[in-house]
């Protein structure tokens, strides 16, 4: 039986490609539901709007600072100030 071996990192194939791909979703999805989590922990209403943008964004740097901002604000819709 053969085994598949991938030779990334770095051979630029589709497989790694994909690979990557998958990986920075599933990176962006556990920061999204992190942010949705304190806020509901600390007993912060969220709105669909707020919900549905942050479950939408990949954007990584976007979604830490979110999650660092969910830890003090007062209202959902402050993790995006300034923006």
């Amino acid at each position: 039986m053969a085994t598949y071996t991938p030779n990334f990192p770095g051979s630029n194939s589709i497989v790694e490609e994909s690979w990557l791909d998958g990986r920075a979703k599933g990176q962006s999805e556990g920061k999204a539901e992190a942010v949705l989590h304190v806020l509901k922990a600390r007993g912060i209403e969220i709105s669909g709007s707020v919900r549905e943008r942050v479950t939408e964004c990949t954007d990584l740097e976007a979604l830490e600072t979110w999650l660092d901002r969910s830890l003090s604000v007062t209202r959902a819709e402050e993790l995006f100030v300034g923006e």
